[in-house]
């Protein structure tokens, strides 16, 4: 069964790794209760960057527990819900594996699939790690953005639902291959899913795509 581990919010933090905000949320913990999940994004939570985070489709972010157990035994260190910047931890999820409008029932709370998380170096510094990015793209297992449909509220150890999965069949991993490590040949695969894509990723992704096709 695919579960929340956990709902995390932010503490946040500071100091020169947040990069030019001076501050960042990214540094997550376990709620203690039900959180509730709106169109605007977690209550209880913080986006400080503000220009990147925080769009209607980056309502949350979930990520793999699974996820950060690979990543514990990578870094030599143990990782514990939240600390990749998610909101929900899942378990038995396969996040990356969804598909790209992929819908979601957690709690009384619908979620939609809107595409990948993209590493940057606020991640790379609250890991103190200055090759996450390039090694975390290569991995490809980014964990995804949501979008609130029906705004309710999520608890640790409530069951994913899947309501539907949109017949293009384009996975988030295969969004990501082809927009951030260049895996060209998936272009056309990847064009069927455009019309579920936030406008700035489908502009992104379509850009992508015509170049894959003038240079095949």
């Amino acid at each position: 069964m695919s579960a929340v581990t956990s709902v995390n919010l932010a503490v946040v933090r500071t100091g020169e790794w947040t990069g030019r905000i001076g501050k960042s949320g990214i540094d997550k913990r376990p709620a203690g209760g039900p959180v509730r999940f709106t169109d605007t994004g977690v209550e209880g939570d913080s986006v400080c960057d503000t220009k990147h985070h925080g769009a209607w489709y980056q309502a949350a972010y979930a990520f793999d527990a699974e996820e950060l157990a690979f990543w514990s035994a990578e870094l030599g260190a143990e990782l514990v819900p939240g600390n990749a910047g998610e909101n929900l931890t899942l378990s038995g999820a396969d996040s990356t594996s969804a598909l790209i409008g992929e819908r979601w029932a957690i709690g009384d709370a619908v979620l939609r699939v809107t595409g990948p998380r993209q590493p940057c170096r606020v991640f790379a510094g609250f890991w103190d790690l200055p090759g996450l990015v390039k090694r975390f793209t290569a991995h490809g297992r980014t964990g995804v953005y949501l979008a609130v449909e029906q705004p309710g509220e999520i608890s640790a150890g409530d069951e994913i639902r899947v309501l539907s999965r949109p017949d293009h069949g384009v996975e988030v991993a295969e969004f990501f291959a082809l927009t951030m490590r260049g895996r060209s040949d998936l272009a056309e695969h990847v064009a069927g899913c455009l019309p579920d894509l936030p406008e700035k990723w489908r502009t992104t992704a379509a850009a992508k795509i015509e170049s894959a096709r003038v240079t095949t």
